[in-house]
């Protein structure tokens, strides 16, 4: 089990009658990456402020290293922080924007010219000590940012949405460096977006964040593979999603679901839902199957309105009776139906992801906290 280096327990952020941040519990182990995902708005970089120190949280407690840190100055935290808009000191230099910490600590000169040329080495900005900050690019600033807070050899880095200013090939070439420094200095980085590629490409675990709730956290692929709401089944990657209610349970963990186009079989192993309750059934585009003729326990269909190609898949659009649109991916124009064909959908019972609309996410968390117990401790 990895040790955990931050801690939030029950914390709750208010800002006169808005309730921003909703019994936020996490544990963050020591050299992991964590990624806070969410709609803009969510609450996510107020979490991060309230990390750093730039928020105070209304009421809960924030641990660094085990110790509480909520009413610490920003100063006081062994945190960092790259913010999006990088924050640097366009008067000085490379040199003097990431010596600076240090200057403001009266670490002697010689080892602060030591470690800025390791740090520029480490961001691979060799030989750009002398350049002027407005004639830099914005990948290379976003560089001197990161190597600004790193000099100062923190616990923790938090980045809030600091690629969000660069163009899209700029950006990706960045996710690989940063996650290649990461690992290599292994920090601990908890850094927030709102892309779900990013968080899905740089991530050990990504914390789900609706309205201020945290829906769920998990790796990246048990977020893709096995979301636990409706709403991270729609946030990350396509889904299509129907809205149903449970018609019959059976022993086996089959349950009968019914929607407003047709009855589906649904896999219930833990006996989680009864008769009437009402649920979501999630299915990827990829795991979306379709047949010319009724399939045992389906009785879903539609026609197919179109084809769309995006160079390395093709989608197939299928309108139900009611209107709703269902995705089908597929990566050769032979394993799909021509438009105006009619077909049933169906899919293999472990693709079908049964949801609540409700999770208790944040309350299990805490009461793991509460047993001191990480919830990083089955990855």
């Amino acid at each position: 089990m990895s040790k955990t280096i931050v801690s939030l327990v029950n914390v709750d952020k208010w800002y006169g009658e808005n309730h921003v941040v909703k019994n936020m519990n996490v544990n963050i182990a020591e050299g992991e990456f964590l990624t806070l995902l969410g709609p803009s708005g969510c609450g996510k970089t107020t979490t991060l402020r309230m990390i750093s120190g730039f928020e105070l949280p209304t009421t809960g407690i924030i641990k660094v290293q085990g110790e509480s840190v909520e009413k610490k100055e920003p100063y006081q935290r062994d945190v960092n922080t790259v913010f999006q808009n990088y924050a640097l000191f366009p008067n000085m230099n490379v040199f003097d924007n990431v010596a600076y910490g240090l200057k403001v600590k009266k670490v002697p000169k010689d080892e602060i010219k030591t470690r800025v040329k390791e740090m520029l080495k480490m961001v691979q900005l060799e030989g750009f000590e002398k350049r002027r900050i407005n004639q830099m690019s914005g990948g290379q600033k976003q560089r001197v940012a990161i190597a600004r807070a790193l000099i100062n050899r923190p616990k923790v880095l938090l980045l809030d949405e600091p690629l969000g200013a660069l163009d899209l090939k700029l950006r990706k070439q960045m996710q690989i460096e940063l996650k290649r420094l990461q690992k290599k200095l292994g920090i601990t980085f908890v850094y927030v977006t709102h892309d779900q590629e990013e968080a899905l490409t740089m991530s050990d675990r990504i914390a789900i964040i609706n309205q201020g709730i945290m829906e769920q956290i998990d790796t990246p692929i048990n977020i893709y593979e096995h979301p636990k709401t409706k709403f991270v089944a729609g946030f990350i990657g396509e889904s299509n999603i129907l809205d149903a209610v449970v018609l019959n349970c059976g022993e086996d963990g089959k349950a009968l679901v019914g929607t407003e186009v047709g009855r589906i079989t649904a896999l219930d192993p833990e006996h989680k839902f009864q008769v009437n309750d009402p649920v979501a059934i999630s299915v990827r585009p990829e795991n979306m199957l379709f047949s010319k003729t009724p399939v045992e326990g389906f009785s879903i269909k539609g026609v197919v309105k179109e084809h769309i190609y995006v160079g390395n898949l093709i989608k197939m659009m299928i309108t139900l009776n009611d209107g709703t649109e269902i995705k089908v991916n597929r990566f050769s124009a032979e394993d799909l139906a021509q438009v105006g064909d009619m077909v049933y959908l169906y899919w293999d019972l472990d693709k079908g992801i049964m949801l609540k609309e409700k999770n208790l996410v944040n309350t299990d968390a805490a009461r793991d906290i509460e047993g001191g117990k990480a919830d990083d401790e089955d990855e």
